[in-house]
């Protein structure tokens, strides 16, 4: 679980599931969404697939207090199950909202789990209405999983019902879907906005929003599914899989999954996290040079930013900051001076690195400039000479409608200052942002192009 900032961009989700040929699903589902904690923190669920029955346990929390150990002893046995850890950016932080979704249809039960954020969600939940079907959430991802369970009952054939329901789909979504024959199905998004990959061992395979979640489970990454490709899996062994969803043309993966949203240890579409990050920062280093003493990042996603920022530039990196990691979730701020200095108890800066030192502070990005602010007040007051704030992302101007909470336009900073106002704001003696070109060039690796649509207002 990364450190958690009230003014960070969150993703929406995490999905992970398994097909086996043995019945172990739900305790290997359990393991994988620990590892998928820092892509959803408002709610967890499991669906597990037992005798022609989905059974499933969900609730708002982290993995750690949606479960226990005799939650998971008392799930049904089985060989196929999908999971979901939440953010929303639709619907509200409710039980009913966190995933997987289950729904009947005439014939069966299917369960989804969904990463993203469907554009077009309104338009088809008022057409199933009209038809007759009933919703009990506002989260977009139960109109995805009830408008699937309607093309099987049209349908009858699972694929070729969940290809139809999929081509209805506007915008991001990683699907992970299980029925109640022991069929797992994978879908990535023809844009492939969201990630999601594959993976096998002796006794099946799984899929996971992010490859470290596969190896923590004991399964070899095996590829990263490509815009478009639907897999189906029964009971350990690959049915079908292909490329079945076309777009006129494919946007891209998001771009801050490589700034913030994944673990460093992930590999997505072909580029290293971890390898990503450092080059943003010597990116930085290029394009921001300064003279000053030392190097530091903000924990956790800008650490890596500052490991390139230091071999670029020469300049030691230190660690700037202990870490609180036990205040967690359970710490309860009752007035909003108290919610305001959170970052204080969270973070604490290390004075023996960082007094009287010019640093180079790199932070992967800044949204609403609140924690910003207080982060380089907290290092002024423990005594360093010079603050220079280096970011390893391009200003946030524009709200994203594929799967993170930039909601409002006006809630981003950089549109309602200009870089020296902001950085005289936050208290920083100079600010640089890496540019979208140098970001782009520090990701090129990857196999896919990216949306980079917060930052430019355009998905190429």
């Amino acid at each position: 679980m990364k450190f958690e900032r009230p003014d960070k961009l969150r993703e929406e989700c995490g999905v992970f599931g398994v097909s086996l040929n043995i019945s172990e699903a739900a305790g290997i589902v359990y393991n994988g969404l620990f590892m998928l904690q820092h892509r959803g923190q408002e709610g967890a669920g499991i669906a597990v697939v037992n005798d022609n029955q989905i059974w499933s346990h969900k609730d708002i929390g982290l993995v750690s207090e949606v479960f226990n150990k005799k939650t998971i002893r008392n799930m049904a046995k089985g060989y196929t199950a999908v999971g979901h850890t939440r953010y929303s950016t639709t619907g509200q932080n409710v039980k009913e909202n966190a995933g997987p979704f289950i729904t009947e249809y005439f014939t069966g039960t299917i369960a989804t789990a969904h990463n993203g954020n469907v554009t077009n969600a309104d338009e088809i939940r008022c057409a199933l209405k009209a038809k007759g079907l009933n919703f009990h959430a506002t989260s977009d991802s139960e109109v995805v999983s009830s408008l699937i369970a309607y093309c099987i009952t049209k349908e009858e054939d699972v694929l070729k019902a969940v290809i139809n329901a999929a081509n209805k789909l506007k915008g991001a979504y990683s699907l992970v879907i299980a029925n109640n024959k022991d069929w797992l199905i994978a879908v990535r998004d023809p844009s492939g906005y969201r990630p999601l990959c594959l993976g096998k061992n002796e006794n099946g395979y799984a899929v996971a929003s992010e490859s470290c979640a596969l190896e923590a489970c004991g399964f070899t990454f095996i590829k990263d599914l490509s815009p478009g490709e639907i897999i189906m899996i029964q009971k350990g062994e690959v049915l079908h899989e292909g490329i079945e969803l076309k777009a006129e043309k494919i946007s891209g993966l998001c771009i801050f999954e490589y700034v913030y949203f994944a673990r460093p240890d992930s590999v997505i579409d072909g580029l290293n996290v971890y390898e990503a990050r450092r080059n943003m920062g010597e990116m930085l280093a290029d394009e921001y040079p300064v003279e000053a003493d030392v190097v530091c990042g903000v924990p956790d996603s800008g650490l890596d930013a500052a490991s390139g920022y230091s071999r670029r530039s020469g300049l030691p990196l230190v660690s700037g900051f202990v870490m609180n990691r036990y205040i967690g979730r359970s710490f309860i701020y009752p007035t909003q001076s108290e919610r305001d200095t959170a970052v204080y108890l969270k973070l604490s800066p290390l004075t023996a690195n960082i007094k009287g030192k010019r640093i180079v502070l790199v932070d992967d990005s800044i949204v609403r400039g609140t924690t910003s602010e207080k982060i380089v007040h907290s290092l002024k007051k423990a005594g360093a000479k010079e603050v220079h704030m280096r970011v390893s992302s391009p200003p946030f101007k524009y709200t994203c409608h594929y799967g993170t909470d930039i909601d409002r336009e006006e809630n981003l900073i950089a549109n309602q200052m200009e870089p020296e106002q902001i950085q005289k704001k936050i208290g920083a003696d100079s600010l640089g942002h890496i540019s979208l070109k140098g970001l782009k060039k520090a990701c090129g690796k990857s196999n896919l192009p990216f949306c980079t649509a917060c930052f430019s207002g355009h998905n190429i």
